[in-house]
């Protein structure tokens, strides 16, 4: 019997190339794991993971089409025998929170990329939960301040429904210009709904947004969901008509 049948089968979502070759030929360097296939954006990402299994699939919060947040989601649902593990730039404890609570297993730093990526793909794949030792800390520190802090409910947020939908994408790790090609709008059209979102809520940067999210309820993992394209959003775009 091959020994091959016994590596870890990973799966690889990034949007940057340069970034899904590097990974492929770390992971597959290694006697106990392989790289079984890979994708560039969300949609894509839970097309192929339902078709090839993999034990291990890493995923980057921010990618094209639907984020890492609701591919997680998707992912726990529709093919429950797939560990995730996120490999991300943001440090904010409010996407770890929120990604182990999608489902996520594993949560890794990309500046902390080769040795700690290694050991977090074994650890994930025997089931055991590996975070990155820079955010562990902020795990025992947000219980103890979440046991005494009142979270503000979606009902008191002084925001308009669009208002509130770009401000959910702007948590999930979607840049201004992704976030315009989803809702049919310019990249100064979400521009202005940024910052009017910053005025209102008196926020400044991106890790306050996200937090404010959070505990507002926008991020939990019933409002994660792949987004639906229908015929009169294409209608509306290829008009020019927008709202």
């Amino acid at each position: 019997m091959s020994r091959k049948k016994n590596k870890i089968r990973v799966f690889v979502a990034d949007d940057h190339a340069i970034l899904r070759s590097g990974l492929r030929m770390l992971i597959n360097a290694q006697g106990d794991m392989e790289v079984v296939g890979e994708a560039e954006d969300g949609e894509e990402t839970v097309r192929r993971v339902r078709g090839l299994r993999p034990d291990v699939s890493i995923i980057d919060i921010t990618m094209p089409k639907a984020g890492g947040l609701k591919v997680i989601g998707e992912l726990t649902r529709k093919s429950p025998e797939t560990r995730v593990l996120v490999l991300t730039m943001h440090s904010e404890p409010a996407y770890l929170r929120t990604a182990l609570s999608a489902g996520a297993l594993g949560y890794v730093l990309k500046k902390s990329v080769d040795a700690d990526l290694l050991s977090a793909i074994r650890a994930v794949h025997v089931g055991k939960t590996y975070v990155d030792s820079e955010l562990a800390e902020y795990l025992v520190r947000d219980a103890l301040e979440r046991s005494t802090h009142v979270l503000p409910q979606t009902r008191d947020i002084p925001l308009s429904s669009r208002e509130l939908q770009v401000l959910q994408m702007v948590a999930e790790g979607f840049s201004s210009r992704q976030i315009a090609g989803q809702i049919f709008v310019s990249t100064k059209t979400v521009e202005t709904y940024r910052a009017r979102i910053a005025e209102k809520l008196g926020l400044k940067s991106r890790a306050e947004l996200v937090q404010y999210a959070l505990e507002s309820g926008l991020l939990s993992t019933d409002k994660l969901s792949l987004p639906k394209h229908t015929s009169s959003h294409r209608r509306r775009r290829a008009s020019g008509k927008v709202k």
